[in-house]
């Protein structure tokens, strides 16, 4: 069974993480020094110390781990592996960490920092943690990524390792397992999002409907000038049905992904020559 820290058990073994850093620094920092080893010497230690059961040692079935480590997300036409999924007693994900090797530099490579939120945005969760140990940032996965996002974006919170006991307070009281049980990480996810004015997923999809609606609208209204507005509306809300349950199909596999776009760019160059 995972022994249960107290707030002050868990800061002074953080500490101690932080100082066996300081002090080997140099080979920590090495290209050589990969992410399963720092996984291992430093990640699943400072979430341990947090109240997680990092490796399951209370014997929970599969349901009822709090961590899963390479959990499985769809993003796209591909299943992701997010190294570790925190999650409530029956499953309910509430973050992932997604872990890199010191070498790296978290605070301004683009390309950790989308692939977090690309994963966290794909799994519908608000919150999700980059880390390499050395640094930390906490991301705003309620704002769509894209690819050319600098590492700065909806990040939230940049901790580097030296800093860890100065914001102790925010680390135990937004993601250790006693504060999020007691409801503090879903105060700070309510109170965060309503001071930056963030969208959700359901939110973005909604709003790309109704820029698709007016496009549509507007297109199909130019080349068919005798149909009124009550036609237009029919056709443009057939056309996004459509559409919907045709990537419905894709995402489950079943019809090949990607098909619709071409089929579309060839219907519409076939439609454009002959009005």
């Amino acid at each position: 069974m995972t022994a249960t820290l107290t707030k002050e058990d868990a800061r002074a073994r953080i500490a101690s993480l932080v100082k066996r850093f300081r002090e080997q620094y140099t080979s920590y920092k090495r290209a050589d020094y990969n992410e399963t080893q720092v996984r291992r010497d430093f990640i699943d230690p400072f979430f341990k110390a947090l109240g997680w059961d990092m490796d399951n040692s209370a014997g929970n079935a599969e349901a009822y781990r709090e961590v899963i480590h390479e959990d499985r997300v769809k993003v796209g036409k591909a299943l992701k592996a997010p190294d570790y999924s925190f999650r409530l007693e029956g499953g309910k994900r509430l973050f992932f960490v997604e872990a890199k090797k010191p070498f790296v530099r978290v605070i301004s490579e683009v390309e950790p920092a989308y692939q977090v939120r690309r994963y966290a945005w794909s799994a519908k969760l608000p919150i999700s943690i980059l880390t390499d140990f050395e640094e930390l940032s906490v991301y705003d996965c309620t704002k769509r990524p894209r690819p050319d996002d600098k590492a700065s974006v909806a990040r939230i919170k940049y901790i580097g390792f030296e800093d860890y006991d100065k914001e102790f307070d925010f680390l135990w009281d937004t993601f250790s397992k006693e504060s999020v049980r007691k409801g503090s990480f879903d105060h700070f996810i309510k109170s965060d999002r309503g001071k930056r004015g963030t969208a959700s997923v359901d939110d973005s999809f909604l709003a790309s409907l109704n820029d698709w609606r007016t496009y549509l609208a507007t297109s199909i209204s130019l080349r068919n000038k005798h149909l009124d507005e009550e036609a237009i509306n029919f056709v443009v809300q057939q056309t996004i049905d459509r559409i919907i349950f045709l990537r419905i199909a894709e995402d489950r596999g079943v019809e090949p992904y990607g098909e619709l776009m071409p089929n579309t760019t060839a219907a519409y160059s076939t439609s454009a020559r002959t009005t």
